[in-house]
């Protein structure tokens, strides 16, 4: 018989209790995006603002900080232990910071984050940057908080909300390495593929088609609709909880591949989320371990599976089917097609050698901001340098494809632009690995043989949750800890 331990159990019940209210509100945030009339934002921000506040209470409760404390003493077994090491890394980020501030940022999001939707197409920078700078000082006073406790430097305090562990250090070392090789990558790719050819297909593409593509192919990667659902957003994201995952993508007429594969990415999220450890739910150890890691499903299903021939050639009849016979759905073309590198102004819709220069540069500039080196009308300006420094286009006075394109530092994300293509980083690895472990990996997905991709990602990253630290689930999963050079090998191998 176990030994008993009332103190852990107590808490068990209390961060239960706090999972069921962050589902409501996780439902309520993606309506808020996907469904609610424009009318409801002003009730529903303030609807959030007070979720968000009670769920600081909870987060913060003085009980719960000595039920901490004395379950320290209890026998736990390892599994206790490491869900006691996250409830504890929670505690800490919540007390960090006081509940007025915390229901001040809430508003100032959903304020900032329902103009910036009308404001982006209207490329109205001069109407969004007064959002934005409230938004960016709150965000100073939650880093400056978070700094205040953990030791961190403010914008290295924000990332290891998202990537716990990450030291702004190692993300320098690591983006440094890649600028070093990317230029020349991508100068290299471009003049291979120049001498292809390259059919593009012809539109409109119907959106109803699209919007059944694109689930037919949810089915394909594996996502169970009885536990979640696809729906339309400004900024395609992936929310709601592991027992109901809600994921959106966003459509055009005359491209079909932008709504597909970004929902071909937000599948491999909504993957990870439904496979977390079942048994677990409502406990922080049940909870994905990193944005990295989570990016790195996203990618793994993108980039990884999404620029495989072999599952170019599971998707061409599906093309046909929704949108008539065309030789640009041929699988070699469509192949070419999704692995065509060419620099352009939309992070989302980037190849994925040109993919890593959007997220240096947003790391750059929102550091600096939040370390107070530049402020938000410095923005456009950085924007316009490292564009043309990092791929060549000349973005001065496109705010709608320029600074304004990306919903994150709108709704306060601050911190987690790095996850992108440190996720990158740890895909490539996860299928060097799988190709170490499976040598006829490769001639399987030709197959059209997906399962073993899946099998391997849920054994090692999908039922771990938060388990262990990443370093050591990366370890564990691979034998190494993130090691870039795993990227670079991908990418040269792919492409040139």
């Amino acid at each position: 018989m176990p030994p008993a331990t009332p103190q852990y159990d107590a808490l068990t019940d209390r961060f239960t209790r706090i999972h069921r209210f962050a589902h409501l509100q996780n439902i309520a945030h993606w309506d808020q995006q996907a469904n609610m009339p424009t009318r409801g934002n002003e009730a529903r921000s303030a609807a959030l603002a007070e979720m968000a506040g009670l769920l600081h209470r909870l987060r913060t409760d003085h009980a719960l900080g000595s039920g901490l404390d004395a379950a320290t003493g209890e026998s736990l077994d390892d599994a206790q232990k490491a869900n006691l090491r996250e409830m504890r890394r929670q505690w800490d980020a919540a007390t960090s910071l006081p509940e007025a501030l915390v229901e001040k940022r809430s508003l100032a999001i959903s304020r900032c984050e329902h103009a910036w939707r009308s404001q982006r197409p209207a490329n109205d920078w001069a109407g969004f940057l007064p959002n934005l700078k409230e938004v960016l000082a709150i965000s100073r006073e939650v880093a400056q908080r978070l700094a205040d406790r953990s030791g961190l430097m403010p914008y290295e305090a924000l990332m290891d909300q998202y990537e716990p562990g990450m030291t702004t250090a190692k993300v320098r070392e690591v983006f440094g390495d890649v600028r070093t090789w990317l230029p020349d990558l991508i100068r290299r790719v471009t003049e291979k593929q120049a001498r292809e050819t390259v059919l593009l297909p012809h539109g409109p593409f119907a959106l109803d088609a699209q919007r059944a593509l694109c689930e037919r192919v949810m089915q394909m990667l594996q996502f169970d609709f009885s536990a979640g659902r696809l729906d339309v957003s400004a900024h395609p994201f992936s929310g709601g909880v592991p027992e109901d995952v809600r994921l959106t993508t966003r459509f055009r007429e005359d491209d079909f591949l932008q709504s597909l594969m970004g929902t071909v990415h937000e599948t491999g999220h909504g993957r990870y989320e439904q496979n977390l450890p079942r048994a677990l739910l409502g406990q922080p150890v049940a909870e994905a371990r990193s944005m990295a890691l989570h990016e790195s499903q996203s990618l793994a299903f993108e980039m990884q599976l999404g620029g495989h021939p072999g599952v170019a050639r599971l998707l061409s009849p599906m093309l046909v089917e929704a949108f008539g016979d065309q030789a640009a759905f041929m699988p070699g073309n469509l192949h070419r097609l999704l692995t065509r590198v060419k620099p352009g102004f939309i992070r989302v819709d980037a190849d994925e050698v040109t993919y890593p220069a959007h997220v240096m540069m947003r790391f750059d500039i929102e550091r600096a901001l939040i370390e107070g080196e530049v402020e938000a009308e410095d923005i456009p300006a950085l924007w316009d340098a490292a564009m043309m420094e990092l791929l060549g286009i000349d973005t001065r006075g496109n705010y709608t494809d320029g600074p304004m394109q990306d919903v994150h530092w709108a709704d306060g994300l601050f911190g987690y632009f790095p996850c992108y293509s440190l996720g990158a980083m740890y895909a490539a690895q996860w299928f060097a690995t799988m190709r170490r472990t499976m040598p006829d990996l490769d001639a399987r997905i030709n197959d059209g043989e997906l399962g073993d991709v899946f099998g391997w990602l849920d054994t090692n990253i999908w039922s771990q949750g938060s388990r262990w630290t990443t370093d050591e689930l990366a370890v564990r999963a691979s034998g190494e800890t993130l090691n870039p050079a795993h990227f670079k090998a991908h990418l040269e191998s792919r492409y040139l």
